[in-house]
């Protein structure tokens, strides 16, 4: 699908000015801010950090997938591969996407239960090449790991690895590009209101930025801003912590990503070394600490080689071991809309650690909602920022 954006703006329909202000220049901001710019709109970004990528964006690992267990998210991550795939012709940039495939771990009949669920439901949203496996087939795909104990998987050879930062730049050199100015080491201190509950400018320690247009792209700081406006966004942060060994050669760069559903223990390769992670429920005394717990890394160092044998003896690079804070939604699913009680503000968030790679996709479509009022690559209902006050959550794996 090629988009086209309008030449002239006489087809906006909600706002009285052109300009639009980005609150976050991850990649989700990032690309709103291209996507917005493109359309025709005068673009500001601010962001609270002193460079591009101080956030959250440059911590990520990298996974691209499709494999998920509720609709919309395969359909989010299905419009971003297409997107992805034109992202080298728009920007100039490579993506690094690799599809090195996907490879998803049951020992149980109850996740190998809601593995075949998911595969029913990814099928039926056109992910045709994801496949459920046999234990003895999980050798073939990926002969690296025990499989000892294992029932079957699931498998997507479509699904892969990007390059976060790369995706970064190319939406921020494009944005600037097209006319976007991009101020750092700004955060935002205020939200002002006029008539309507419209916001009619955001404030700094540096500036005072009039708009017709604010997009809150603020990542796990989002319900911060949003609350400047008076609303309130159920977006929390969480820790996510990664290991990162020493340099290797154990492991092929080709090695697929490969998530063992009961735990989450999931790790691939980059740079010549491999990452590894599992999800903890984050540092109890400090929700938004991004330091990493020794114990975690203990705990890392004897699971690995148990998963994957030939990573015996291969060290962590304990110095190099870093966190990010994922923005948490009540559901784990993106809130994209407009924010109840304030006509212009427009959410985007709560990604639930899928951002970078559902960014192409979100950025697109929050660019189609300012710029006609609505959506047209995707039917984004579900993921309406009052879907929580309505009682209607998206509902599915929070893993998956």
């Amino acid at each position: 699908m090629r988009v086209r954006y309008p030449a002239r703006m006489e087809s906006r329909p909600s706002h009285d000015a052109f300009d639009a202000v980005v609150i976050g220049a991850g990649v989700i901001g990032a690309s709103c801010a291209m996507h917005l710019a493109r359309a025709g709109l005068r673009v500001t970004v601010i962001d609270r950090g002193e460079a591009p990528g101080a956030g959250s964006t440059s911590r990520a690992t990298g996974g691209f997938r499709a494999q998920y267990a509720t609709a919309i998210n395969v359909r989010l991550s299905l419009l971003a591969r297409e997107r992805l795939g034109a992202f080298r012709d728009e920007t100039g940039v490579d993506p690094g996407f690799r599809q090195l495939g996907y490879l998803w771990l049951a020992a149980s009949a109850a996740e190998l239960a809601e593995l075949r669920a998911a595969n029913e439901l990814q099928r039926r949203e056109g992910l045709r090449e994801a496949e459920l496996v046999g234990p003895y087939e999980l050798g073939a795909i990926n002969p690296y790991i025990e499989t000892a104990g294992l029932l079957g998987g699931a498998w997507c050879p479509t699904d892969g690895v990007i390059r976060p930062t790369e995706i970064l730049r190319g939406y921020l050199e494009t944005a600037q590009r097209l006319g976007a100015v991009v101020h750092w080491g700004e955060p935002v201190v205020a939200l002002e209101r006029g008539p309507g509950d419209r916001i009619t400018a955001v404030r700094t320690p540096r500036a005072s930025y009039a708009t017709g247009l604010v997009v809150n792209a603020a990542g796990a700081w989002a319900a911060a801003v949003a609350q400047l406006a008076g609303i309130e966004l159920p977006i929390v942060p969480l820790r996510r912590q990664v290991a990162i060994t020493e340099p290797t050669e154990a492991l092929p760069s080709t090695f697929p990503m490969t998530i063992w559903l009961d735990d989450g223990f999931h790790l691939r390769v980059r740079d010549g070394r491999v990452l590894l992670l599992r999800p903890t429920p984050g540092d109890p005394q400090d929700p938004w600490s991004d330091q990493v717990d020794p114990r975690w890394l203990d705990d890392i160092a004897a699971t690995a080689p148990a998963r994957v044998p030939v990573l015996a003896g291969v060290r962590l690079d304990r110095a190099l071991a870093w966190a990010e804070l994922y923005e948490m939604s009540p559901d784990h699913h993106a809130l994209l809309g407009w924010a109840p009680g304030c006509p212009n503000l427009l959410l985007v968030n709560g990604s639930s650690g899928h951002g970078v790679m559902h960014a192409p996709a979100l950025g697109l479509v929050a660019g189609e909602i300012a710029v006609f009022g609505a959506a047209r690559s995707l039917d984004v209902h579900a993921l309406r920022p009052s879907r929580f006050a309505e009682g209607d959550p998206v509902r599915g794996s929070a893993l998956l």
